[in-house]
């Protein structure tokens, strides 16, 4: 039995029976709800690890749902949604969501997403992200010495570079929308910023692929946003 508990919020009971079918099958302890007010109840109630959370709901949207159980609790999120817009994703992901999911999906697609998030609760649960230095594959990141090595080569960033670069590290696995970024980064979110963003996330991404060619573990979502992939141990 897998130690993740995982809420399914779904009302349409062919999907909603799909993944509970698929997660007993997967041994992994879960329970259901077929409206938001039951999920946010529910949440409350038996603290899952993972909300699997569908946006259109019957009786409340599911982006109320993202709000309402984020003002209390750090349940991972993974959205499985009809709704394929970049707004959509982007209001879910800046709402507190972690991933994204668009219907129709496959079994596979689901259950790789929902080892992705057991990985990273696993990860903050071992509170990796106190530690003084941050290790991700050939990435270290020494927070006391602001060091940062690849391959153990030394990579010399500005202070924004540094600053996006352990951003992404502190939330490795998550998709971190341009906005959320930018707030974090420049305290604002005119147009203007996210120009620099891209032009920051470029020069960035030169210096690390400078240190080892075919540096890939940050990954652009076009037109949401970007995201340090968590590398598995060998």
């Amino acid at each position: 039995m897998n130690e993740m508990k995982i809420l399914v919020v779904e009302d349409d009971r062919s999907v909603s029976n799909l993944i509970t079918t698929t997660l007993k099958i997967n041994h992994y302890t879960y329970i259901a709800a077929s409206t938001g007010n039951e999920a946010i109840s529910l949440c409350a109630s038996h603290h899952p690890d993972l909300i699997l959370l569908d946006l259109g709901l019957p009786d409340i949207d599911g982006i109320e749902v993202i709000r309402t159980v984020r003002s209390w609790s750090e349940a991972l999120i993974i959205i499985i949604s009809a709704r394929g817009e970049d707004s959509d994703k982007i209001m879910a992901l800046d709402s507190g969501a972690d991933d994204y999911l668009t219907k129709p999906f496959s079994i596979e697609e689901l259950l790789a997403r929902i080892r992705a998030a057991q990985r990273r609760m696993k990860y903050l649960s071992s509170g990796s992200e106190k530690t003084p230095v941050f290790v991700n594959g050939d990435l270290t990141i020494d927070y006391a010495s602001r060091q940062v090595t690849l391959a153990g080569k030394e990579v010399r960033l500005t202070a924004i570079e540094y600053r996006l670069l352990t951003l992404l590290a502190g939330n490795v696995g998550k998709v971190l929308t341009h906005s959320y970024i930018i707030g974090r980064i420049w305290g604002g979110g005119v147009e203007t910023d996210i120009i620099s963003l891209r032009v920051y996330m470029t020069s960035l991404r030169k210096k690390l692929k400078a240190a080892q060619p075919g540096f890939n573990l940050i990954e652009t979502h076009i037109g949401i946003g970007y995201q340090m992939v968590r590398v598995q141990d060998s």
